[in-house]
C-alpha cells in the first residue's frame, strides 16, 4: 500500500499536472497507453517452418474481463492474411440447393443480423504440454483462444434463402485466403447457431480475423471458423479435406485417429500469478484469476488448488456468464509467501469437469497436439515467481 504521507508522488506536483495534453485528433483511431506497450500478441518462432502458415497468441496475463480486444486476439493463419476490398469480395451457396446464390457484402448487410459473445479456441491451443510442461507462460500454453462480440447474419438465414434440399446433409465452407482453408460442417450445426459474422466487437473484423467477412461455429474447434470466406457448398457426405483427415484428428495411441471430434471441452487456466505474471507485492492480499470455458454450454463452477489438488476451494465467477463464451473467475486469498502448486478446475452446465493431463493421455495416448483441456499447474515460489510444471 502507498504511505498515507510523504510520497513525492503524491505531494509534489508531475509532469502531467504542469502541462496540456495532446488534443482530441493526436489519434483519430485510438490506441493503448505508451506504458502497456508490452501487452502484444507473441509467437514462438521455432514452432513453425514460416510465419505465414503460424500462430501467434493471446496475452492472457495482462487481460481481465471476458472481452479481448480486437487488436490482441491471437492469429492462425495456413497461407498469410488475405486481404480483400469489401466491394469486390463475393459469398456464394450452392451445391444441393434450389436456388444456388451469390451475395455482395451489401447484400448480406440486408439480412437480419445478430449479435453474439463467443469465445474461439485453436484445436492446437495447449498442444505442446501433451508431453509435459513446455512453454513458460499461460500466453504461450493457453493463449490461442479469444471471446469477442460477433455481429453477423444467421447462417439458416442466407440458407433458406438458397433452399437447402432434403438430401443435403453437409456444408462445406471455404475461405478465399491463399490456403483456400476447407471444412466439413454437419447441416444440423450449420442451420442451429452458425453466423456469417462482419464485424466484432462493434468494430469491421480485423484483415488478420477475416475480413471482410467469416463463419462462427460456436463453440467448435477454431479451425472450422472460417476466414474471408467466399463459398458455402452443400452436399450428402463429408468431403474428408486435409485439414478433417491428415490434420485437426487426434492420433491415439495404437494409430487410430478420431476424427470429427469437433468441441472444445471444458477447459480452464489460471492467468495471474502465471509465469508471466509473477507476485510483485510480497505476501498478504493477493487475487488468484483465470479464465475458464467450454463449447458445451456455460460454466457452472470453477475450483482452485494451491497444493496441486490435494485440496481444493470454490472461486467466484464474475461478470456475465454466457453460453459457449468466457468465463472470468476470482480467488482472493492472503498469501503467505509458502510456495503453491496453482491449479484450476471448470465444470460446465452439462456436468463435465475439466480432466488430469493425466486422465487424457491415459485414454488418448500421447501422439495427439489436439483438444487438450488437461488441468495446468503453475508452480509458485516464495518470491512469487511461477513456472510451468506438472503434478502427477
Amino acid at each position: 500500500m502507498a504511505r498515507a504521507n510523504g510520497d513525492p508522488l503524491i505531494t509534489e506536483i508531475q509532469d502531467w499536472n504542469r502541462y496540456l495534453g495532446d488534443g482530441v485528433d493526436a489519434a483519430p483511431y485510438g490506441m493503448p497507453s505508451e506504458f502497456e506497450a508490452h501487452v502484444v500478441r507473441r509467437d514462438v518462432p521455432w514452432l513453425t517452418a514460416d510465419p505465414v502458415s503460424s500462430v501467434n497468441f493471446t496475452p492472457l496475463h495482462e487481460l481481465d474481463g471476458i472481452i479481448t480486444p480486437n487488436g490482441l486476439c491471437f492469429e492462425r493463419h495456413h497461407g498469410g492474411v488475405a486481404e480483400i476490398d469489401p466491394a469486390d469480395h463475393r459469398l456464394m451457396i450452392h451445391g444441393l440447393v434450389e436456388r444456388p446464390l451469390v451475395f455482395t457484402m451489401q447484400d448480406l448487410m440486408r439480412f437480419p443480423r445478430e449479435n453474439r459473445i463467443y469465445f474461439l479456441e485453436c484445436a492446437a491451443n495447449s498442444g505442446m504440454e501433451w508431453r509435459g510442461s513446455q512453454l513458460n507462460g499461460c500466453q504461450f500454453t493457453h493463449g490461442m483462444v479469444h471471446c469477442v462480440v460477433y455481429t453477423g447474419v444467421p447462417l439458416k438465414y442466407l440458407l433458406d434463402e438458397a433452399g437447402v434440399k432434403t438430401s443435403g446433409k453437409w456444408l462445406l465452407a471455404e475461405g478465399a485466403d491463399a490456403a483456400a482453408m476447407t471444412r466439413s460442417i454437419p447441416i444440423e450445426k450449420a442451420l442451429e447457431d452458425c453466423l456469417v459474422a462482419f464485424k466484432m466487437n462493434g468494430e469491421a473484423l480485423r484483415p488478420e480475423q477475416g475480413y471482410p467477412v467469416r463463419l462462427v461455429v460456436p463453440g467448435w474447434e477454431g479451425n472450422m471458423w472460417i476466414k474471408w470466406l467466399r463459398r458455402l457448398e452443400v452436399g450428402d457426405e463429408p468431403w474428408g479435406q486435409r485439414e478433417e483427415t491428415s490434420k485437426y484428428t487426434d492420433l491415439l495411441a495404437n494409430g487410430q485417429a478420431r476424427r470429427h471430434t469437433w468441441a472444445m471441452e471444458v477447459k480452464s487456466v489460471i492467468t495471474s500469478p502465471s509465469p508471466q505474471a509473477p507476485i510483485a507485492h510480497g505476501p498478504g492480499r493477493t487475487v488468484i484469476t483465470g479464465l475458464a470455458w467450454s463449447g458445451n454450454g456455460r460454466i457452472d463452477r470453477v475450483d482452485v488448488s494451491l497444493d496441486g489438488g490435494r485440496n481444493w476451494r470454490p472461486a467466484r465467477i464474475d461478470g456475465p456468464s454466457i453460453s459457449k463464451a468466457l468465463h472470468r473467475f476470482y480467488l482472493d486469498i492472503d498469501w503467505d509467501g509458502s510456495e503453491m502448486l496453482l491449479q484450476s478446475r471448470a465444470m460446465d452446465e452439462t456436468g463435465m469437469i475439466q480432466p488430469m493431463k493425466d486422465e487424457l493421455r491415459a485414454a488418448r495416448g500421447e501422439n495427439s497436439i489436439y483438444h487438450n483441456n488437461g488441468i495446468q499447474t503453475w508452480h509458485v515460489n516464495g518470491d512469487g515467481v511461477a513456472e510451468n510444471v506438472e503434478v502427477s
